[in-house]
């Protein structure tokens, strides 16, 4: 059997509130993408958290129309290769393949489209850019075979409680060669379990800035001399 490798590790005194990943997420295969390998994706787009954290990646997907400044933000700010999300809901169709072609200008490795996205928009965007383009799966019942078809390289699972079964559903059909990342819960045993049931790579939702400020306000307060 073989001996687990030990690996040295320095740490830096202001630098040592860096959020890090979930250990379990290393039993992750990952993903190449631009040669580069993808096995963690932290889900933020606060600049100080995606400054300040051990991801091998960005996943940057909020809840409002895309824009280029906040990409661009996120951009110059991150040490790790980013997606960002270029819509597919509210915003879609000419603006959004407009979008995705100005942030595989600025940099990004991939454009992550939301679950509403239309075929036929895929479609346009993958003859317009040359960035993996992924999508979001909610629910088994989403139309992924439709969209790998039009276009989409990588499929994000985000199903909630149902994340690894729809995983295993997708895997066992289509094999190996899929790349797939999915959310991996809240636990060590979950993030394995979605692991085990075939994602590639784990999206990370870190604390946010406020959370981690409480903490340390708390630390703060007990160390007073009063």
């Amino acid at each position: 059997m073989e001996k687990e490798k030990y690996m040295p590790e320095v740490r830096s005194t202001l630098r040592s509130r860096t959020i890090e990943v979930p250990k379990a997420i290393y039993k992750a295969s990952g993903i190449k993408i631009l040669g580069t390998r993808i096995k963690s994706l932290l889900f933020s787009t606060d600049v100080a958290i995606i400054k300040n954290n051990n991801a091998s990646s960005i996943i940057a997907v909020y809840p409002f129309t895309p824009q280029l400044s906040i990409i661009q933000s996120i951009l110059e700010v991150a040490p790790v290769p980013v997606f960002v999300g270029v819509g597919g809901g509210l915003t879609t169709g000419t603006r959004s393949i407009a979008i995705a072609l100005q942030a595989e200008l600025m940099g990004a490795y991939g454009v992550v489209v939301n679950a509403p996205t239309k075929n036929e928009v895929i479609e346009e965007m993958y003859k317009t850019i040359d960035i993996p383009i992924i999508s979001t799966i909610a629910s088994i019942n989403d139309d992924y075979k439709g969209k790998l078809k039009a276009g989409v390289s990588v499929l994000n699972i985000s199903g909630g409680a149902n994340t690894a079964k729809i995983v295993k559903q997708i895997r066992d059909e289509y094999g190996k060669e899929l790349p797939i990342i999915a959310t991996g819960g809240p636990t060590e045993d979950t993030i394995l379990e979605t692991i085990d049931a075939g994602a590639n790579a784990i999206t990370y939702t870190p604390p946010t800035s406020g959370d981690i400020f409480a903490g340390i306000m708390e630390k703060y307060r007990k160390d007073l001399p009063y």
